[in-house]
């Protein structure tokens, strides 16, 4: 293990690096609490001005994937698709297996400018976590309870309100409705075959209401659908905690577009166009199993300098008086005074600890095979 490699897994740097995360955090969302006093007098520039200080804060979750860890992320798909990425408002459908599978699609977000417009149907628990929760609540992110009866009139308020929106935005679905199990996959077939649906291998059943209902809502808003199927090399299972140890990962993303216009408008048949585009992904899924790679040409993006100088801003700001106070401690000898460091460190690593939690998979709660989750289309 060389120097640079063996210092990206030293507890305290890793702890530097939470702090500028957390810290800068607690200053956006203070700025974004301010900005709310634009929203009566000129809503398209509360939001400009929001998209971009959620960026200053999403961007250095990109950093540490891009930068830190070296991940390096591939397309599968073709030129003329991506000339469209970054130009038109989408829905994007994503598969739901890994931990890291919304920073693989935050990075394709940032090098296509719509990172800090980038939108998602959220559960409502996430609400409530700081930063994450608090950040998107200011960007309008649509929460849902996931029981349609009481997220019903939430969802179509929420949609409604993004059709003007001013930047072009990805709105990201993971219609699994929640991450891929061993446990939850074998409910999920059962469901399948109860409901005489085909049975797929690497996904679990998809949950049409939410696409239907986001499709319908931003109708004549968006322009396509992006299908994107993640998978690793070397059947890599990567965690944001080895993303943290900068370990680096190989990420493939097998991308088509698929013009709204092409999608029926039917609330039924825009169902079985999802179950049939699921049997798809999952047959991409097996090509990939097979072959190592996904079928179609290849483009891998660059890296853009913007994550790491807007996380070289924050760290410059922010770790300067830290360092100069902890030294300030050390030195007075005070035993109060580093007896009180010390208990700060020690809540800070917790709190940034849990953070983390809410990306692992194995603590990651969910209704899946409940009665009325098995209800739910």
């Amino acid at each position: 293990m060389d120097l640079l490699a063996y210092l990206k897994t030293q507890f305290v740097l890793q702890l530097l690096l939470g702090f500028v995360f957390v810290v800068s955090g607690l200053i956006i969302n203070f700025i974004q609490l301010l900005t709310c006093v634009l929203w009566p007098f000129n809503k398209q520039l509360y939001r400009r001005i929001n998209t971009r200080l959620s960026y200053s804060l999403w961007s250095q979750l990109v950093m540490l994937l891009e930068w830190w860890s070296g991940t390096e992320c591939t397309l599968y798909t073709d030129q003329a698709t991506v000339e469209k990425f970054g130009t038109e408002h989408v829905i994007i459908i994503l598969n739901h297996n890994y931990e890291i599978d919304f920073l693989c699609g935050w990075t394709m977000c940032e090098r296509y400018g719509v990172l800090g417009s980038s939108k998602v149907l959220a559960k409502h628990e996430l609400l409530k976590v700081p930063l994450i929760g608090w950040t998107w609540y200011f960007l309008e992110i649509v929460f849902c309870k996931r029981k349609w009866e009481e997220d019903r009139d939430t969802v179509f308020r929420g949609l409604d309100r993004l059709k003007d929106y001013p930047e072009f935005m990805w709105f990201l679905l993971y219609s699994e409705g929640t991450r891929f199990t061993e446990k939850k996959h074998q409910i999920s077939m059962e469901v399948a075959e109860s409901k005489g649906l085909p049975k797929l291998k690497y996904h679990l059943l998809p949950r049409t209401k939410g696409f239907t209902t986001t499709l319908k809502c931003l109708k004549g808003t968006v322009s396509a659908v992006y299908d994107v199927t993640l998978n690793f090399k070397d059947h890599q299972v990567p965690t944001l905690l080895g993303i943290i140890n900068g370990k680096r990962y190989m990420a493939d993303m097998r991308i088509r577009r698929f013009p709204v216009d092409e999608i029926p408008e039917d609330e039924k048949e825009c169902a079985n166009w999802l179950h049939k585009l699921y049997q798809e992904k999952d047959a991409l899924q097996e090509h990939y199993h097979k072959e190592g790679t996904f079928p179609g040409p290849t483009i891998t993006p660059p890296r853009r300098l913007w994550t790491l100088l807007n996380f070289l801003f924050w760290a410059t700001l922010l770790l300067s008086p830290l360092i100069n106070f902890a030294c300030g401690v050390v030195v007075s000898g005070s035993p109060l005074l580093i007896l009180g460091f010390s208990l700060f460190l020690i809540i800070a690593s917790i709190a940034i600890r849990r953070l983390i939690g809410v990306t692992e998979i194995k603590k990651t709660g969910s209704s899946y095979g409940d009665e009325g989750a098995k209800k739910q289309n």
